[in-house]
């Protein structure tokens, strides 16, 4: 039988139907596929935006430890003639106790810097938003604050700050674990741990706080994801410095990441069910146009179609809902999870003017009137807006996941149809 007959016959059975199912099957599909893209989106927006704050700013792409202060600028060489290593950025790293002008104190973390790392470590100063200020530690007694903790201590540019280290105050050294700095700039990260606790201040005032062995060497990679390969082409490099300990970014934080991969599979699954909901919606439809067509399917086996040509018209339905459907949820998909902060004002002006319509016809009965409503609010949620980043491999699967569940369950419903006597179906006729 001609393929090109094979195809009429299927759009014919697909847009002259006598059912509505095939375009509820094509707007179960577009829903699935859209709201799967958005709602990964989305996820991926809040979990990548944390997952870079934390390799970008906290726990480098690898970390070195247990360094001799006499061999840090040899060490920096040495890291740097590795391929894909672009920084190696020296820090110290302290617990103390903050308090500014308010009584309140405040657990925080200082990280030791030199005054030059914004040149060595752009990505890092990508992701420092300065409120206040910009990020120069020039003055040895200037201290960068996180904007959460510059509020709970209730301090701004200008304003001094002490910290005391028990570590500090513990050692050998006379006036250590105890010093004032004046705040030079406040910044936010976006991820809420370090806006409420972090303190940058320069390198070689920080001794105050700790021993000076407490020195690291923070490094940044090309691709973070070629982690192992430079680890092991660096510990090659270090063979004379067997001491030092040399760590990738997998290693810190592992039950965070892993919770974040974990939730963000079992979203995948929830979502996922609407296609397989939609699939079987299919399969159903199917079984039934089989019944319904029962002569017409006999007719074509009558005239010489195969058992595979009149299958393969009925996964002709399923191939043609699924690229319709899954195409329409891409494209509304994507045009949505690009424009996330204006779809969520959209979606919250249509429901406060719904609320301000209920408010009118409330206060004509003299009933309470509801507030605004907001889908991320400011007070609730740690975020100035709803973020959004589309990874082009997820959108593809997630096409193809719609795409392939129309087409299943189109080809498991076939099987009947492919079977029908052309004897038997027209003994009556």
């Amino acid at each position: 039988m001609n393929k090109s007959w094979v195809l009429f016959v299927a759009s014919r059975y697909i847009f002259k139907g006598r059912s509505s199912s095939p375009v509820l099957a094509v707007l179960g599909i577009a829903v699935g596929v859209l709201a799967l893209i958005v709602i990964i989106a989305v996820m991926n927006g809040f979990q990548l935006g944390f997952i870079e704050s934390i390799l970008e700013v906290s726990s480098y792409h690898l970390r070195l430890e247990n360094i001799d202060n006499h061999n840090v600028g040899e060490i920096q060489n040495i890291l740097l003639s590795v391929p894909g290593i672009t920084a190696a950025i020296p820090f110290k790293e302290y617990q103390a106790i903050a308090r500014g002008r308010r009584t309140l104190q405040q657990a925080v973390l200082i990280r030791g810097v030199n005054e030059n790392t914004p040149e060595l470590d752009s990505a890092m100063m990508n992701r420092l938003d300065f409120e206040e200020g910009y990020f120069n530690l020039t003055n040895q007694k200037d201290a960068l604050l996180g904007a959460e903790l510059a509020r709970r201590l209730g301090v701004s540019i200008g304003d001094e700050v002490t910290f005391f280290s028990i570590t500090g105050l513990l050692s050998a050294q006379d006036g250590a674990g105890v010093d004032t700095h004046t705040v030079a700039g406040i910044f936010r990260t976006g991820f809420y741990e370090y806006d409420c606790s972090w303190v940058f201040m320069n390198i070689e005032n920080s001794s105050f706080l700790a021993n000076e062995s407490d020195l690291k060497i923070g490094i940044k990679l090309t691709n973070r994801f070629n982690d192992k390969k430079s680890l092991e082409q660096a510990r090659k490099k270090l063979t004379g410095f067997e001491a030092v300990k040399l760590t990738s970014w997998r290693d810190y934080n592992r039950s965070f990441f892993g919770a974040l991969r974990t939730e963000k599979l079992f979203m995948f699954i929830l979502v996922a069910l609407i296609f397989i909901v939609v699939a079987l919606n299919i399969f159903q439809a199917q079984r039934r146009s089989v019944h319904q067509r029962l002569d017409e399917i006999a007719l074509m086996r009558a005239v010489g179609g195969s058992e595979k040509a009149v299958r393969f018209v009925f996964v002709c339905d399923g191939a043609i809902i699924g690229i319709t459907g899954a195409t329409i949820g891409l494209l509304i998909g994507l045009a949505v999870a690009s424009n996330i902060p204006q779809f969520f004002l959209l979606v919250e002006n249509i429901v406060n003017w719904c609320i301000g319509i209920v408010n009118i016809l409330a206060g004509l009965f003299g009933a309470g009137v509801a507030g605004d409503f907001a889908v991320f609010s400011p007070t609730v949620f740690y975020i100035k807006e709803i973020p959004s980043r589309i990874l082009t491999r997820e959108v593809v699967l997630i096409y193809m996941f719609g795409f392939l569940s129309a087409l299943s369950a189109a080809w498991f419903a076939s099987r009947k149809a492919a079977k029908i006597k052309p004897a038997e179906a027209l003994r009556y006729e």
